[in-house]
């Protein structure tokens, strides 16, 4: 009936797009077909309208508004549906995931230019995530392409030889064996370019066919590539050019070799379009926008989260952004596992001297994570579903000696696993079985759709999984690699950069992770454990550091919020030459390396409309106590100085009001918020404060108020003025770092509320704003949160555990009125540099192609 449906929808649109709903629907009528087939071609053809609509209004900033001339595949089409039938045989469903894959590719070309313009250079970014299907996505946007005319696609595959062979052979697989008739390659499985004696044959009139070529991003290379091209430039007036860069961030940019290059390829093709694809674009979004270089001047695409991605938010969690509930923001999966900051020497040389000789130590950690990886694959057979390969990865450093050490240690590891289970062990079998019984209750299977694996079930599976583990060495030094081709496999893969980025580590369920490191592209490239799980998600583990997984917590905040701001922008028709995102920054990180930060500028970022909430805290008495007599301070000073207080003891609340903005700013000078905490920057905010009151005359008074729970133990501020304390337990971690408690939520969005006059809605954030900005419109709000020292954690916080700390904590909110006569900032953001960018008027605007 589907079918029919359509073949009815296709004969019939003709008539639907000429005809008022109402009149089409007569007309549809008189050809004999029932009332309820003409309601459904209707409904088919209203969503078929909005579908072409949003995609030519695509979610992406666009240069100049530019109209869409691409609004999705048609029927003559031979590349993109050669796609979608390997696709459905690989088992993608239709929906989500093939819909989603369409109008994702479909969005990306149309901000192309059509290859029939006379001459034109696009500089495109997409922004996706790691491990998950960018390589898809660019190769139907390749795809899509083909069908519609372009003919030399070119693809930059990273740096390393490992990842420009597995692209050759994706490309080929999806786009050439198809339609092998439509395609010429310059590139081979295992042969990078090499010039071709005659250009004719590949862009001449004559020659219909598409050209491949898939280059890694080396001086070499890039150099005979552009070369050749330059010579074959009479051919190529005439062929429209697709540049796909992968890993767009890696060697492109503020590379001596590598970007000049890259931009003396662009210049002998005259109709090009550049797309840089990466999951970290920190360093493409700070590039000199003034500059001849690839900074992505037409168009930035956030790519969707695919539905069962593991991402750095469901692994680590994320702190909430301004506009968001906190209770409402995940702590994530309870799959990070914990290295003793004492055990990473014993792993990892603690300087160059130390690298020569250095001999690893299979520490507890690392036995209970090699022993788990073990059982995760024992079970995976049993389940006989998913990917066949099974993969553990050991990451501590980046020099290829230290790698190779761990080989004979592994190795004497797996033979003393393998004899003891031969022996048939009593204390070995009860130690596994406790390792087994304690991951699988702290992930229950069920949460994922999944059954338990029980030990009885996996032990027999054991010995072969040992007999098939190879411990690999892969690294720059080594020959040996990881091949996924030649049937399943099951390895402990020990390495670095070769590991760190665009490469697949199939079947990955253990990773052992801790690397030092720097910058925000580097890490979250490194997290080689984000990607799809289907048939073991319960059974991924990561063991990593404390502040590791800290560093991984804030980067999918700052994740998020790029990506927020990606989309809020671009609804407001702004493009990346008139707004430049902007980045949070992180005291002990670097966004990305130096080099690509030189034409940043630090990026104006208010507090305005903005709540900010304390979420780290040392442990320790003398810190905490400071806090308390801050707190007492400012209360005693609110008390005396306020013009009216509020008692709601029943609510366990107090407000007083209309307090001077000078009482604030003494406090927040005698408050220690802790060093980790970049937005709870005490200077910054009482700068911002004092630009406030002297440029616009607001947040000279302030409400002052104490949230307290009305069940828990007295917390006194002042003579008469006593609340009971809150209880707010810590992030678990199982070796928590000293003097250091992390509570990710401290501030509801009712507290937020807490001096307003009446019902304020559904307590949203927009009522909320809403309301102050009608009652207090000037008027700033400070809260204090006294917090019990023990604070245990509810039975349905599975990933908290006690505070402990020494002395009871205080917790403080702030709440600052929107700006409404302009706004001071403050400055905690970087962001591209846009004050050198000329913008022409329309009347003015660029002919025939001409660079900017």
């Amino acid at each position: 009936m589907t079918d029919d449906l359509d073949g009815m929808y296709d004969t019939f649109k003709a008539l639907l797009d000429a005809f008022p709903p109402s009149e089409a629907v007569k007309r549809l009528e008189q050809f004999g077909i029932s009332p309820s087939i003409v309601e459904q071609i209707r409904e088919q053809h209203e969503q078929q309208t909005i579908r072409i609509r949003e995609l030519e209004e695509p979610h992406a900033v666009v240069l100049d508004g530019r109209d869409t001339w691409y609004t999705g595949p048609q029927a003559k089409d031979k590349c993109w549906p050669a796609i979608v039938d390997l696709l459905r045989k690989d088992g993608w469903p239709e929906e989500p995931a093939i819909r989603s894959l369409d109008d994702s590719s479909t969005r990306v070309v149309s901000l192309l230019n059509h290859p029939k313009e006379k001459a034109f250079s696009t500089r495109g970014l997409v922004a996706g995530y790691v491990q998950s299907g960018k390589t898809t996505n660019f190769t139907s946007v390749m795809a899509k392409a083909a069908d519609r005319g372009y003919k030399l696609f070119i693809v930059m595959a990273g740096i390393h030889n490992g990842l420009r062979r597995q692209t050759q052979a994706r490309l080929v697989q999806q786009l050439v064996e198809p339609n092998p008739s439509r395609w010429s390659q310059l590139t081979g499985l295992d042969k990078d370019f090499t010039p071709q004696e005659n250009p004719a044959s590949y862009f001449g009139r004559s020659n219909r066919t598409h050209v491949l070529c898939v280059v890694k991003k080396n001086a070499t290379v890039l150099r005979k590539l552009a070369g050749w091209l330059e010579k074959a430039s009479d051919y190529l007036q005439d062929c429209p050019a697709l540049i796909i860069d992968d890993e767009a961030d890696q060697a492109t940019v503020a590379t001596r070799s590598i970007n000049p290059l890259i931009l003396e390829i662009m210049s002998h093709l005259p109709r090009s379009a550049y797309v840089g694809y990466t999951a970290s674009p920190f360093a493409n979004l700070l590039i000199d926008p003034s500059a001849q270089d690839l900074y992505p001047k037409d168009f930035v695409v956030n790519l969707p989260k695919p539905a069962g991605h593991f991402g750095t938010e469901v692994l680590f969690g994320r702190y909430a952004l301004d506009g968001e509930d906190p209770e409402q923001v995940d702590d994530g999966y309870d799959m990070i596992r914990s290295v003793p900051e004492a055990d990473v020497p014993a792993v990892r040389p603690e300087t160059r001297a130390d690298v020569e000789g250095f001999e690893p130590v299979i520490t507890d950690t690392l036995h209970r994570a090699v022993s788990y990886f073990w059982l995760v694959t024992a079970a995976r057979r049993v389940r006989g579903t998913g990917n066949p390969h099974n993969t553990m990865l050991i990451h501590t450093s980046v020099n290829t000696a230290v790698h190779n050490s761990f080989k004979k240690p592994l190795e004497h590891l797996r033979d003393r696993f393998m004899r003891s289970l031969s022996s048939a062990d009593a204390d070995f079998l009860s130690r596994l079985r406790d390792l087994w019984d304690e991951e699988t209750g702290r992930v229950p299977a069920g949460d994922f759709g999944e059954t338990k694996v029980q030990f009885e079930e996996l032990l027999p599976e054991l010995p072969g999984v040992l007999d098939s583990c190879r411990i690999i060495m892969d690294n720059s030094s080594s020959e040996d690699r990881l091949d996924y081709e030649n049937g399943p496999v099951v390895a402990v893969a020990v390495g670095g950069n070769t590991l760190s980025r665009g490469l697949t580590l199939e079947g990955l369920s253990v990773s052992y992770f801790v690397r030092s490191v720097s910058a925000y592209d580097t890490l979250l490239q490194m997290g080689r454990w984000f990607g799809f799980r289907n048939g073991y998600a319960d059974l991924p583990r990561i063991w990593m550091t404390d502040e590791l997984a800290e560093w991984f917590r804030h980067l999918a905040t700052v994740e998020t919020e790029m990506r927020r701001d990606i989309e809020i922008y671009m609804s407001e028709s702004e493009t990346p030459l008139t707004f430049a995102v902007r980045l949070r920054t992180h005291p002990a990180l670097r966004v990305t390396a130096a080099a690509k930060m030189r034409d940043a500028v630090v990026a104006a970022s208010s507090y305005g409309g903005k709540r900010v909430q304390t979420h780290y805290f040392h442990t320790n008495a003398d810190w905490l106590s400071n806090n308390i007599t801050a707190a007492r301070d400012l209360v005693a000073s609110a008390a005396a100085n306020a013009v009216r207080a509020e008692e709601r003891a029943a609510e366990g609340r107090y407000v007083f009001r209309n307090v001077p903005h000078d009482i604030v700013i003494d406090f927040l000078s005698s408050y220690k918020f802790h060093e980790k905490s970049p937005e709870n920057d005490a200077d910054l905010i009482i700068q911002y404060i004092r630009k406030r009151v002297t440029a616009a005359e607001s947040l000279r008074r302030w409400n002052v108020a104490i949230v307290g729970n009305p069940k828990g133990e007295d917390f006194t501020f002042a003579p008469g003025v006593c609340v009971g304390r809150n209880n707010r337990a810590r992030l678990e971690l199982p070796n928590p770092t000293p003097d250091f408690v992390d509570i990710k939520t401290l501030m509801s969005r009712r507290d937020a509320a807490v001096d307003l006059a009446g019902e304020v809605g559904n307590l949203n954030e927009k009522s909320i704003m809403d309301a102050r900005r009608k009652q207090l419109p000037d008027t700033g709000l400070l809260v204090l949160y006294p917090i019990d020292k023990v604070s245990e954690p509810g039975p349905e916080k599975k990933l908290r555990a006690p505070l402990n700390a020494e002395e009871h904590i205080i917790g403080v909110g702030l709440v600052f009125p929107e700006p409404r006569h302009g706004d001071s900032t403050v400055e905690s953001y970087i962001s591209a540099d846009l004050s050198r960018v000329r913008i022409e008027d329309e009347d003015f605007s660029l002919l025939d192609g001409e660079d900017a």
